[in-house]
């Protein structure tokens, strides 16, 4: 089959989001080759790269922008998105407009073979694609840094196939993709630690001492600095129901007090391995009042977000990622609580879903239907609830209606949530 003609912003759009249908993963060697296609676009670029299994994105978030308030200029690559695909390239914090990503689409799209799908054809699949295409983008800009956040692992993810890098950020580690990354947390830390290069830092959060010694002896086998993180870095101050205040223990400056416009207790973490990462990097050229000014400015959509009063959209999609949301939510100062959760079939639901009805913080638990297609059902996370609670639970078969039974929950000190995926985030926001 040949190459067809693409000429518009949506034919583009489209395009990607056919790719799964038809296109496998490729090797890193593959992206590398491809990568070389383009001109290596990456080349001689100061870049930032960070996996883990939670985090990522609030670091990369807190990174930007404390840089930015520094007076650099810095792009962004990120997954997934909540509601347009121009999300996933931020430039200077904001998306790239339609005709530009229509012009990177087309670039990489010039260098695919004309008969694509042969037996030996090479083909992106939809992360790949959007890769090269980031790298394109950022390309065309002066930027001082380039943050690339990975897709899957880290290994073997296709931001990996940047072979020269400034700093690597490895943040928490938990049990997810266990399919493709292994069965124990071990395992999953030796495939994220993938991402690591010969003398270049490696700033990590320390999940725990097995989590570390796995990460170390990774480091230690590239020949590479690695410096550890964890909640001894920093301390809690106060919160009220718009922020957090607490403390970061600066290698160079003893203890900077930091605020966060969250409520969400897991920001203490990532802020802190971010400006960690960061210290690293740049050394006293971070002054605590870049800190504080950067970290103040930050906003990162879908983490214990407020998108209307009283109703709050967190993406916790994991076992781990549900503890960090349910340790916030305990500390809400409501009297009354409502859940409504979603999920895709291809998370660890069932240990989600058990974290959820022990932690007895909810006077209502409701299931919503995502339109996607990797979407858990309403009626099976349903008989999930049921094999840990006698409790009614509501089930809704589209975000709309259940947004529509949660504006009718809220008042005062009653606080609604819904969680369990990022791709419910998403539906929520693209109907306010």
């Amino acid at each position: 089959m040949e190459k067809k003609s693409i000429e518009t912003y949506d034919e583009a759009v489209e395009y990607l989001l056919n790719i799964p249908k038809f296109s496998k993963k490729n090797t890193l060697a593959d992206t590398g080759v491809f990568l070389q296609c383009l001109g290596n676009p990456e080349k001689g670029r100061n870049i930032i790269h960070v996996a883990g299994t939670n985090g990522k994105g609030s670091a990369c978030t807190y990174m930007d922008a404390v840089l930015t308030g520094m007076g650099h200029r810095v792009c962004r690559f990120i997954s997934p998105h909540l509601v347009d695909i121009r999300e996933r390239f931020l430039i200077e914090g904001k998306m790239v407009e339609k005709e530009e990503f229509l012009r990177a689409f087309l670039k990489v799209y010039e260098k695919l073979p004309g008969d694509m799908y042969a037996e030996a054809g090479y083909h992106p699949s939809f992360f790949e694609y959007l890769f090269f295409m980031a790298m394109v983008l950022f390309a065309r800009t002066d930027c001082d840094y380039w943050i690339l956040e990975t897709g899957l692992g880290g290994r073997l993810d296709a931001t990996n196939a940047v072979t020269k890098k400034s700093l690597t950020v490895i943040t928490h580690m938990g049990l997810d993709h266990t399919e493709y990354l292994g069965d124990t947390i071990e395992k999953i830390a030796g495939e994220k630690a993938g991402i690591f290069k010969k003398d270049v830092p490696a700033v990590c959060w320390e999940t725990s001492p097995s989590v570390r010694k796995v990460l170390t002896k990774c480091a230690e086998n590239v020949q590479n600095p690695a410096f550890f993180v964890s909640k001894c870095d920093y301390e809690f101050l106060k919160k009220d129901n718009k922020s957090i205040d607490f403390s970061f223990h600066s290698l160079y400056y003893n203890s900077v007090r930091l605020c966060v416009h969250t409520e969400a207790a897991y920001q203490m973490e990532n802020v802190t391995l971010a400006l960690r990462a960061l210290e690293v990097l740049l050394g006293k050229e971070l002054t605590p009042e870049a800190m504080q000014k950067g970290v103040a400015k930050a906003v990162w959509e879908g983490r214990m977000e407020e998108v209307l009063p009283g109703i709050f959209a967190d993406g916790a999609h994991n076992p781990d990622g549900i503890r960090a949301f349910l340790e916030s939510v305990a500390g809400d100062g409501a009297v009354q609580r409502y859940l409504f959760f979603g999920v895709v079939k291809d998370k660890d639901y069932t240990e989600m879903v058990k974290e959820l009805t022990e932690s007895r913080l909810f006077t209502e638990i409701s299931v919503v239907q995502i339109q996607s297609g990797r979407a858990l059902s309403a009626q099976s996370i349903a008989e999930t609830f049921r094999t840990y609670t006698e409790r009614n639970i509501g089930e809704y078969h589209s975000v709309e209606k259940a947004l529509e039974a949660a504006k009718k929950l809220t008042g005062e000190h009653t606080r609604v949530y819904f969680a369990g995926s990022l791709y419910l985030v998403g539906e929520i926001k693209a109907l306010l």
